[in-house]
Parts: structure tokens; C-alpha cells; sequence
């Protein structure tokens, strides 16, 4: 009640004891302000203060060098060392089969065995040729010799006469030349009745049987008569990409699996890299050999090569914790006086948690172990020492 009395009697005064009192007015709105604030926080109950903000513990790591080993699995195929399909070069008609589906041949060994009964004509052809040329040869050639005897008596034979007997005579050699080079042909021919295995191997596929009509054209040549492979050393070709062309050379040895025997690693040895990139697969091809003596590998299938990477020069190692990748950016927090600073980096390989970073960090580098957008880019930071 005297507080509103109060109020009353201060704002009552007229302008004029305002304007010469002004001073004493201000006073007492000042006065006034307080005591209405006291009122206010009069009512029992204590002002709480915020409390300050909690700084959560941090825990973080050293930045060292070392040597990160890791793998790399890529799929690759096993295919045959050699592998050849046989044809029948002339027409013809099979015979007799010596081989069939999974028969281990040696080179050279007789395969097939075929007919053709116009070669044994143009074979008779051919001969009667040729012994026909080679009395006529025969014949001018006593000729010229019996002429050059008797020309050494002067007068007896014109020059001429002795020209024309030696032109008979060569041409007679030319044409037995010729009927040999044709026997030689149709003999040829005749051996390619009989198809016999260029290398040791084994025959993976058989398309003929005997009486079967065979040739470079025609019904029966659309498929080869056999498929040769050679299985006892097989060829494991994979594509590597182009970031890891680097840790593969000539005569490293590398692990395979294959899916029949999941449980059971095989060695191959690096034989032939291609030394350019296939333009549509960015990566190189790369040949192993295998060694297969059992045969338990077969060609066609499909493995999983496991490739080391392993480096010869030291990098920055960190737990895989401590990168932040973000949409925008990839980054570990740096700790610098207790304050966060975030450092942008490049991931290298992985591997048991711990990865390979690139950037501008220094050896002793103090980097927060749990890195998180949640750590503000110089906010200040609890270290756990």
C-alpha cells in the first residue's frame, strides 16, 4: 500500500516541479526500479545460475609412421597353358578314331585317320608324271653330252646344233622339277589324312565319328574334329586395376582359391604382364603360371586371387576412427594449444582397422582418436593424457 501511495505522489507532481526537479525524479524512478525488482524476487525462491558448459574428455593419439601390409582380392580365371582346335584340312571321310573325350596324348601321337579317294588318283597321276619327265630329262640330256663329244672334233657339229640340245635338256630338268614339286604336294596332301597331337595334352571335346563327312568347307567342318588342351601347367590371368599395377612384378608368387575347394590355397607364379592398360577396363592383364601335375585344376575355372600390397616406404598410420569423411570433405582433427583444427587428408589402404593418410600432418601430431563433425573446427578441447 505505501509502495502504490508512492507511485501516486510521484507521478501526481505537476510539469513544472517536473522540469526543476528532474534530477530528484530520476532518482526516485531509479529508487522505484529496484524496489519493484526486489518485490519480484521477494517471493521466497532462490535465482538459479546457468551452469557452465560441460567439456567431455578427449581422447586422442600420437601420429607416427610405419608400414601398413595389406591384400587385395581380385577374380581371375584359370585357362589352359595351350589349347588348339583340330580340323580336317582336305575333304574327306574319317576313318578311324584313336582318341576320345579325356584321352591323355603325347605329341605326335596319331589322332584320327582319314580317306579320300580322288588322292590316291591324282597320287597315281602325279607319279606317272614324273617318271615321264625324268626319261625325257634322262634322254636329252644323253643327247647333249653325245653332241659336246663330237663338236670337240672340228666341223662335225654346228654351234648351234649344241645350243638347241642344252636348252632341250634343261627345259627337260625344269619339267621334272615340276612333276617332283607335284608328287611332293599330293603326298603332302595325303598326310593330312592323318591328324596327330601338336603337344601333350588332353581332348576336351570330340565332334566326329567314323564315316563322318570332314573338311576346311561343307557339312561336318563347322566344329573341330577335337579340342587339345594342354592341363598339366594352366595359365591364371586377372585384371588389375590401375591404382595397384605397382606391387605386382615378374616372378613374385601370389595365393588363389577356387570355388570347388574353398578351403585349400594354391600358388601361382607371375609370368607375363601386359605393360598397357586395356583402354575399356583401365587395368592391366596380368599371366601366372600354375603348376598342375595332378590335374585337379581344371581350365575355365574362376578364383579369387589374393595379391599383397605391401610398401616399401613408411606412411602416416591412424586408427580408421580418427578420419571423418563427410559429403564435403575428408579430415582427422589435429589438436594444436588444446583447440581442434581440422586437417583435410587422402585415405590410402586399409587394413585391421588402421589406415594410410596423406596430407599435411607431421610426425608427433596429437590427432583426436573418435574424430566427429561434432568436434567444431577450433573448439576447445578436454585432452585424456
Amino acid at each position: 500500500m505505501q509502495l502504490r501511495n508512492l507511485i501516486h505522489n510521484v507521478y501526481s507532481f505537476t510539469p513544472s516541479r517536473l522540469v526543476k526537479g528532474s534530477t530528484g525524479f530520476m532518482l526516485i524512478g531509479a529508487g522505484l526500479l529496484g524496489l519493484l525488482q526486489s518485490c519480484n524476487s521477494s517471493n521466497g525462491e532462490t535465482p538459479v545460475k546457468e551452469a557452465a558448459p560441460v567439456v567431455a574428455t578427449t581422447e586422442v593419439v600420437t601420429l607416427q609412421k610405419g608400414m601398413l601390409s595389406s591384400s587385395l582380392q581380385i577374380p581371375g580365371e584359370l585357362l589352359a597353358f595351350q589349347q588348339v582346335d583340330l580340323y580336317a584340312k582336305e575333304n574327306s571321310f574319317v576313318r578311324k578314331l584313336f582318341v576320345d573325350v579325356g584321352s591323355e596324348v603325347k605329341a605326335g601321337q596319331l589322332l584320327v585317320s582319314m580317306e579320300a579317294p580322288e588322292l590316291g588318283s591324282l597320287e597315281a597321276a602325279a607319279q606317272s608324271r614324273l617318271k615321264s619327265q625324268e626319261a625325257l630329262y634322262i634322254a636329252s640330256k644323253s643327247n647333249y653330252e653325245r653332241l659336246l663329244e663330237t663338236s670337240k672334233t672340228p666341223g662335225t657339229i654346228s654351234q648351234n646344233d649344241l645350243d638347241q640340245a642344252m636348252a632341250k635338256k634343261n627345259s627337260d630338268f625344269a619339267q621334272w622339277d615340276a612333276a617332283k614339286a607335284q608328287s611332293r604336294e599330293v603326298a603332302n596332301r595325303k598326310a593330312y589324312l592323318e591328324v596327330r597331337a601338336p603337344f601333350n595334352g588332353v581332348i576336351t571335346a570330340r565332334n566326329a565319328n567314323p564315316g563322318a563327312y570332314v573338311g576346311p568347307s561343307g557339312k561336318g567342318s563347322e566344329f573341330p574334329l577335337f579340342t587339345l588342351q594342354e592341363q598339366k601347367k594352366l595359365r591364371l590371368v586377372i585384371y588389375v586395376p590401375e591404382a595397384y599395377t605397382g606391387y605386382l612384378n615378374q616372378q613374385d608368387k601370389v595365393k588363389f582359391t577356387v570355388n570347388a575347394f574353398p578351403n585349400e590355397k594354391f600358388t601361382a607364379q607371375v609370368k607375363r604382364l601386359a605393360g598397357a592398360l586395356d583402354l575399356r577396363l583401365r587395368s592391366q592383364r596380368i599371366e601366372m603360371d600354375v603348376t598342375n601335375d595332378n590335374k585337379k585344376l581344371l581350365p575355365g575355372m574362376v578364383s579369387n586371387v589374393i595379391i599383397p600390397l605391401s610398401t616399401k616406404d613408411s606412411t602416416f598410420i591412424l586408427p580408421k576412427s580418427a578420419i571423418v569423411s563427410s559429403q564435403e570433405r575428408v579430415f582427422v582433427v589435429k589438436v594444436v594449444n588444446n583447440k581442434a583444427v581440422w586437417v583435410d587428408v587422402k585415405k590410402g589402404r586399409e587394413n585391421d582397422g588402421k589406415v594410410e593418410v596423406f596430407g599435411e600432418l607431421s610426425a608427433g601430431d596429437t590427432i583426436v582418436k573418435v574424430g566427429s563433425e561434432e568436434v567444431r573446427d577450433g573448439s576447445t578441447l578436454n585432452i585424456k593424457q
